[in-house]
């Protein structure tokens, strides 16, 4: 037997059952999806050497984010500059420091982390910080269903600083949208609680956002100058903080010399290049040894020591 509802008492059930700040859409739009693209081969010389960057913990303004947020951001962006395979990215947890001393104003003080990491033959620290998350909701302007379209929007800052001055040489500020459709009962809510219904896509938008600077870290670092460091000399034989990850090859013959001095644009700031030190002599690259590490011999030159910087020929 058939049983009638009437449609007063119909509507009545319908609504009853709406309740919350938001329900889900009727049809629920899929996430973004951010496409990676491969650089050719051909573009990357994989024997060529490599420049260290250290990139520091995520920053964020906003401490009521979780955390979670901005570790998921720097662990794609640290893997995508991987993948790039232009640059080394070196682990800030080997520096064995208390970050939260280096830091000043919601900053990481520059001076403070490049010493240690410049040991570690770091050429370059970047720090990535979330200034803003945003949402915004526009929708009909009557009906019980409406067309509804929300605007999420990511603040994010890159500072790129060297390693052994602290001196800071980039500094950038994107801001990175994304907008979504579909049709939701027509109630109220807040941009914190947006946020908090849709983390996949806030996350998503916050690691765009710090990937869209991939082309001017690449091009800030390719103002500095390759080097590697002398670790140790032991006789005969001098023991090199680069090895075969950073580029260097057997048979490889490079210079040796002494410190040089960064030269700064007056005007702008902008940062010029490293002047070349005195010259030493030259040493051969003969074999590796530990994870990134290589054995040299003299091939021209003497006087050699710890923390001589070496450079392709």
């Amino acid at each position: 037997m058939k049983i009638k509802i009437r449609s007063h008492l119909w509507l009545g059930l319908i609504l009853a059952g709406l309740s919350g700040c938001l329900t889900p859409m009727t049809d629920k739009p899929a996430a973004p999806v951010r496409e990676v693209k491969e650089m050719p081969k051909a573009i990357v010389n994989e024997s060529a050497p490599k420049k260290r960057l250290m990139i520091l913990p995520f920053l964020d303004a906003n401490e009521t984010h979780p955390v979670s947020l901005r570790d998921h951001a720097r662990a794609d962006f640290i893997t995508e500059l991987n993948r790039a395979g232009q640059l080394i990215v070196v682990d800030s947890g080997d520096l064995k420091i208390d970050f939260t001393k280096a830091m000043k104003g919601g900053e990481f003080q520059f001076a403070e982390v490049g010493k240690a990491a410049s040991e570690l033959g770091v050429a370059a620290l970047l720090e990535g910080k979330i200034i803003d998350l945003k949402v915004t909701r526009t929708a009909d302007p009557v009906g019980l269903f409406r067309q509804v379209k929300t605007k999420f929007e990511a603040v994010v800052r890159v500072r790129l600083a060297l390693a052994r001055s602290g001196k800071e040489v980039f500094n950038t500020t994107k801001s990175v949208s994304l907008e979504e459709s579909g049709t939701r009962v027509a109630q109220a809510t807040t941009a914190d609680r947006l946020i908090q219904t849709n983390p996949e896509v806030i996350e998503k938008l916050v690691t765009d956002a710090f990937l869209d600077f991939q082309t001017q870290i690449f091009a800030a670092l390719a103002k500095l100058s390759w080097e590697g460091r002398i670790a140790l000399v032991n006789g005969e034989r001098i023991f090199l903080n680069v090895g075969r990850i950073s580029g260097v090859n057997l048979g490889d013959v490079l210079r040796v010399t002494e410190e040089g001095e960064e030269v700064f644009d007056p005007q702008t700031g902008g940062f010029i290049g490293k002047s070349p030190g005195r010259l030493k002599g030259t040493i051969e690259v003969i074999s590796y040894f530990g994870q990134d590490g290589a054995v040299a011999v003299v091939h021209s030159g003497a006087g050699f020591k710890e923390n001589d910087r070496v450079e392709q020929y």
